[in-house]
């Protein structure tokens, strides 16, 4: 059965979970969680939400509760209540909604973790991420998109992040005040919708226009054919095609979101060392302009089947339902479009 405690802060109309500052300067937990559970139950955290792993918490007394905290979080809570060793939260929202706070034994001592749906199941790569600087890089800075929800920090590595609108990309790498290089981070749900609904493929055309560029997929490719609502092969058929269309623009699984965030800072030191070479170079050859080997924006995506097939019954042409349009169609919608072009 779910409880509900008094909210410290102010009444709101109903239970809810609080994320408040921790004041104790010398705490390695930043972070006060309160749940409505009872009197209310306060633990020391190190996150916001379990996002990326599970949360370690420390439990304390109530009393620790500040008497003007310092909120950064405020979400209504539908459902609180405890099974067996665990806590089940179920917030009201959309996103993000469904936690659980597991006690447990961790070296013979009682650990309490917050752990989400998400972190749960996530692949455990079960490797130590390496330390040491990419492509010897003492501070690399990466531009993060004003856009991206959920964004890397790069906390492990030597990383100063700066956050602005990109043009294209979640992460980006500039060069004297130039945009070299690029990285799109997907989620395997996000990657599989803008696939179908055509995204996806614009997405590629704008990415293939830069020096370099990438998408980074938090999933590994083996999940691919484990989707339930849509054939495992239409997907998987979909990705190889915009892979041979746009070669220069990899699409890489990099199986969970930490190693995905590796990939990307690593990427993109790669891409900042190519850079610091490539103009000296290109300038000593004297080649004009250099612009770091940019290459030529690719044509336009070209239409698909269902767009000629329209185009045809609207001027007359005798075409099926469906299948393979003939080659005599499609040479029809070419002339058509070389006549409207500009002289």
């Amino acid at each position: 059965m779910s409880v509900s405690a008094k909210d410290p802060d102010g009444p709101r109309g109903g239970p809810e979970l609080l994320i408040a500052r921790n004041p104790d300067p010398d705490s390695r937990l930043p972070y006060l969680l309160r749940i409505p559970l009872g009197a209310g139950l306060v633990f020391r955290t190190s996150g916001m939400w379990p996002r990326t792993k599970a949360l370690y918490c420390y439990p304390v007394d109530d009393a620790e509760w500040p008497v003007a905290p310092d909120i950064l979080q405020r979400v209504g809570v539908r459902s609180c209540a405890r099974r067996g060793g665990a806590i089940d939260i179920v917030l009201d929202r959309g996103r993000e909604n469904r936690s659980q706070l597991v006690f447990t034994t961790a070296r013979g001592r009682e650990a309490v973790f917050w752990q989400s749906a998400r972190t749960r199941k996530q692949a455990r790569p079960n490797v130590a991420l390496p330390t040491a600087r990419a492509a010897g890089i003492a501070e690399l800075e990466i531009i993060v998109d004003s856009h991206e929800r959920y964004a890397y920090h790069f906390a492990g590595q030597q990383v100063r992040t700066t956050q602005r609108a990109l043009p294209c990309g979640d992460y980006g790498l500039s060069v004297d005040s130039r945009l070299v290089a690029v990285v799109e981070r997907k989620s395997l749900p996000d990657l599989v919708s803008s696939l179908v609904n055509g995204t996806l493929r614009y997405a590629l055309g704008e990415l293939a226009a830069l020096p370099r560029a990438a998408v980074v997929v938090e999933e590994r490719y083996s999940q691919l054919f484990k989707l339930d609502r849509i054939r495992p092969a239409l997907v998987a058929d979909g990705l190889a095609e915009l892979q041979v269309r746009w070669p220069g623009v990899p699409i890489v699984f990099c199986e969970a979101r930490q190693l995905a965030e590796e990939w990307t800072y690593r990427y993109l030191a790669a891409a900042r060392a190519w850079a610091d070479a490539e103009k000296p170079a290109v300038d000593r050859i004297g080649m004009t302009p250099s612009e770091l080997g940019t290459a030529t924006a690719p044509d336009a995506p070209g239409p698909s089947t269902g767009e000629v097939r329209s185009w045809a019954r609207a001027a007359g042409h005798p075409v099926s339902d469906r299948g393979r349009l003939r080659p005599e169609i499609w040479q029809a919608w070419r002339d058509a479009q070389s006549q409207q072009a500009p002289p």
